[in-house]
């Protein structure tokens, strides 16, 4: 049953995080906020569970199928923390007698920078965990009640862009009394730190991959799911959205083919490091401009279609090599996006200008190649597109 559960050790985050804050010039901050995937994490005051991140697929889509229908216009997907609770109160309910409070990692942190009892989250957040309405800002009560629900694990929402609270004490050379930011959603971050335009669409490509635009400011999102809609959308800030193609499938689709083609070496006798054969792919891709080999890389599936899965077309002899396997498997992470949110689509919404971000695009050019010419809008790629730039933004043009 947990052979598809997906966590994360949450003291060793915490160990990194302050290791990263050791590395920060002292008596520089002003402010402290934080950003992050959205992801279950079950805590006490006293100690935490495991990180239980957004790519957990302990949730079937059977199991979800049994799930009571939310009062929100986002469908309820496996990896989202409203799920995982109901996933435990079937098939582990004594674990869940242990957690008094419940909520992503980076409000955990913003609790224990604050010292507070509970446990507070931004609709950002919020949303991707399921049953919660963007409308009014409320969770479902009514609706997880009648299901048996822990109510109690909720956390108490506040806006995006708001303050959770104060610093309790010195943190790292941060003073006792120093305001905290809520914790902000890791991709709505991303796209503030590099749309310096509403007619920007923002392509970021990194674990996975994302296509976005902002709505017009009047815009309010259905009043149920879509669950066979490719498009979502996310709440922004100041009671706005963004119209959102999220694919599961994008930087991880490269690394799991650059794990198999590390593991068939070893089974040959080699032992290449994977960052050696990444590169030596990228190398062979630039010496094949085309390739009509056709790669679908879906190989996760995806939110608004979770049984179609990768597949590869056309094979012929030659087109077999590392440079027309790499380059088409490239264009398919580019073709897949485009097929949730198409050139037309884009269009029509009035986009003029792509924006390309994400470690993946950033480190491989056969990506950026294949970004080119997939869009009939002008490419630039964001300098400074980094999620942590963007909540540091978010702050400072509220502060």
């Amino acid at each position: 049953m947990l052979y598809q559960a997906k966590e994360q050790h949450t003291g060793r985050i915490i160990d990194t995080l302050n290791r990263c804050m050791n590395l920060l010039p002292r008596n520089t901050l002003k402010y402290v906020s934080s950003c992050s995937w959205s992801s279950g994490d079950f805590f006490t005051a006293q100690d935490t569970s495991q990180l239980i991140t957004w790519q957990d697929g302990r949730c079937s889509s059977h199991f979800l199928s049994s799930l009571p229908k939310p009062n929100s216009h986002l469908s309820i997907a496996t990896g989202f923390g409203c799920a995982t609770i109901f996933w435990y109160m079937k098939f582990r309910p004594q674990f869940l007698e242990d957690f008094a409070v419940a909520g992503t990692i980076q409000d955990y942190v913003v609790s224990m920078l604050c010292g507070l009892d509970g446990c507070v989250m931004t609709p950002q957040n919020a949303a991707s965990w399921g049953f919660f309405n963007t409308s009014s800002n409320q969770w479902n009560i009514d609706i997880l009640k009648g299901a048996g629900f822990p109510l109690h694990l909720l956390p108490k929402c506040v806006s995006s862009g708001g303050v959770a609270g104060h610093t309790c004490s010195e943190w790292h050379g941060i003073p006792a009394g120093t305001p905290v930011g809520a914790a902000l959603g890791d991709f709505q971050c991303s796209v503030y730190s590099c749309m310096s335009a509403r007619t920007d669409a923002v392509l970021n490509i990194s674990t996975s991959s994302q296509l976005t635009y902002a709505m017009p400011a009047d815009f309010r999102p259905p009043d149920s799911p879509q669950p066979t809609s490719p498009i979502s959308y996310f709440p922004y800030f100041e009671d706005t959205y963004l119209a959102v193609a999220a694919s599961l499938n994008g930087g991880n689709v490269l690394a799991t083919f650059v794990e198999m083609l590390a593991a068939w070496m070893r089974d040959l006798g080699a032992d290449p490091s994977e960052s050696c054969l990444y590169q030596k792919l990228i190398h062979c891709a630039l010496n094949q401009a085309t390739s009509d080999l056709q790669v679908s890389p879906t190989i996760l599936g995806e939110r608004h279609n979770p049984l179609c899965l990768g597949q590869v077309t056309n094979i012929s002899p030659s087109n077999l090599s590392l440079g027309n396997v790499t380059r088409a498997l490239c264009r398919g992470i580019l073709k897949n996006i485009f097929t949730m949110m198409s050139a037309d689509h884009l269009q029509h919404a009035g986009v003029t200008k792509i924006v390309g971000s994400g470690s993946a695009i950033a480190r491989n050019e056969i990506l950026r190649q294949e970004v080119e010419k997939a869009f009939s809008q002008p490419v630039i790629y964001g300098q400074n597109a980094d999620s942590a730039v963007g909540v540091a933004m978010v702050f400072c043009d509220r502060s």
